[in-house]
């Protein structure tokens, strides 16, 4: 019976002739259809998958070099292109659309020996907190299936979560890879801002989009961001920084002492769950019992934080989601119309979904004329102060920790008619994608409803080896 615990552990038993390629994506092909319910993939590449695993372990039986991600199944959230294959960011309004290119993502998980089993469904255009806004319907939490698996993401986290595929690829506006993660009890990984091209990825906000990663193991994670990585001509924010050996860097087991800051309003904000707080209070004496040095730092702008992530998303998402007009591609309406102006509401109107409407609505709204300087720039500036107080905090600290969500996994309908409330589930993700900096959800916690819940750890900018150290060691309980 095939069975997965790590990329390591598997790789080797495939280099020892123990398994197969095809024999991993059967087993998963099986796993996904009796798990069908979750409703976690829109589309799974049966014949693709099964065909690119011959072709691997062809290529294993001719002795020639095999890439970092030899026989690697992943899961890709359906707002990344994959060429040849449909695409349509969870939406009606990309209605039947293919994409005619890779990804920059995809293409270096390919080079690298993955197969990519299928698309997962997601919130419409990674709009939302709970994966109920999908055209397709929502995501099921695979340990409590009256409970959503967080969003915008969810679909690639139940993936992971329910032993779908080994690892999965989302994308993290606000947190859209840690909050689902923290809601499955896996790890999920959001680099710095530009570690990872954009290029294939549909937008939301470009200034704040990163493709992330889950895996159940850092290890796992820190292999994929290592393939993943790096400069693109195609992306011009793409960082070009070099690349570290992430998966290297944790087989360092020297013993650490790390310097940890810690918001003392976010672990005292009224928002967040007692049992939480209590949680994270207790590893704070813990590590400081080892030796570390844990300490409170002021930061009274995080009333701000929702607010201004907010009016600058939705701002990009205005501009970014003028481009489905359903003329070239995607639904179109086929109504009576009267000119060109009602066939884009009618086809804008009838394709999007009431929470996409709402933002492209709030974000024309603080882009027009009279509002402009009055919400857009002052989020702008709210911005430049939180980048400002974060590099301070780095050059004292080397981490900052945080509770990834305000409480653990609510049930489906408690909160999807308080988009307020929905939006304050995002109070300590969105700070990571404000500044650009790296951020993981690690799941050390459960809590007495029966759910896990983890801890953020976030670091400065290209700083994702520590990120990964330090999760790591958490994670496995080794001295830090």
């Amino acid at each position: 019976m095939f069975s997965f615990h790590s990329i390591k552990d598997y790789q080797s038993t495939l280099l020892n002739g123990q398994t197969t390629c095809v024999e991993a994506v059967s087993y998963y092909l099986q796993q996904i259809e009796a798990q069908k319910h979750l409703n976690a993939f829109l589309e799974v590449f049966t014949e693709d998958a099964l065909a690119q695993a011959a072709r691997l372990d062809a290529l294993q039986l001719s002795g020639k070099p095999l890439g970092k991600l030899h026989g690697v199944v992943v899961s890709i959230k359906d707002v990344i292109c994959y060429k040849g294959h449909t695409v349509s960011a969870g939406s009606k309004i990309l209605e039947g659309f293919t994409s005619v290119y890779n990804a920059t993502a995809v293409e270096k998980l390919l080079a690298a020996g993955a197969i990519i089993i299928g698309r997962n469904n997601c919130d419409e255009f990674a709009m939302g907190s709970s994966n109920e806004n999908s055209a397709f319907g929502p995501v099921l939490n695979a340990l409590d299936n009256e409970r959503v698996p967080g969003g915008s993401s969810g679909g690639s986290a139940v993936a992971v979560q329910a032993g779908l595929c080994m690892i999965s690829l989302g994308s993290d506006t606000g947190g859209s890879v840690r909050q689902p993660a923290d809601f499955c009890g896996i790890i999920g990984l959001k680099p710095g801002y530009g570690r990872i091209s954009r290029y294939g990825l549909i937008a939301y906000a470009s200034s704040f989009d990163q493709i992330g990663i889950f895996g159940t193991q850092v290890s796992d994670v820190a292999l994929a961001l290592e393939v993943i990585a790096g400069a693109d001509d195609f992306d011009s924010t793409v960082s070009h920084q070099p690349i570290p050996a992430f998966s290297e860097s944790l087989q360092n087991t020297s013993p650490k002492k790390y310097r940890i800051a810690y918001f003392k309003e976010a672990l005292e904000h009224p928002s967040l769950d007692t049992e939480i707080a209590n949680a994270i209070k207790t590893l704070i004496t813990q590590l400081q019992s080892e030796g570390h040095t844990v300490e409170p730092v002021a930061f009274d702008l995080l009333d701000y934080i929702v607010p201004a992530y907010y009016i600058l998303t939705t701002a990009e998402a205005s501009s970014n989601l003028s481009r489905f007009d359903g003329i070239k591609y995607g639904y179109a309406a086929k109504d009576d119309f009267a000119n060109l102006t009602d066939f884009y509401k009618k086809s804008r109107s009838a394709g999007f979904g009431k929470e996409v409407k709402r933002r492209i609505m709030l974000g024309t709204f603080v882009l027009s004329a009279g509002y402009y300087d009055a919400y857009f720039t002052k989020a702008q500036q709210v911005r430049r102060m939180l980048q400002e107080t974060t590099k301070q905090v780095f050059g004292n600290y080397d981490v900052i920790i945080a509770p990834t969500v305000p409480s653990p996994a609510f049930k489906f309908g408690e909160k999807s008619n308080d988009p307020i409330e929905m939006f304050l589930a995002d109070i300590y993700t969105v700070f990571a994608n404000l500044v650009g900096i790296p951020g993981i959800s690690i799941p050390l916690f459960k809590h007495s409803s029966g759910v896990p819940f983890g801890l953020q750890v976030m670091a400065a900018q290209d700083n994702e080896v520590t990120l990964l150290q330090l999760s790591d060691s958490l994670l496995q309980n080794k001295p830090l």
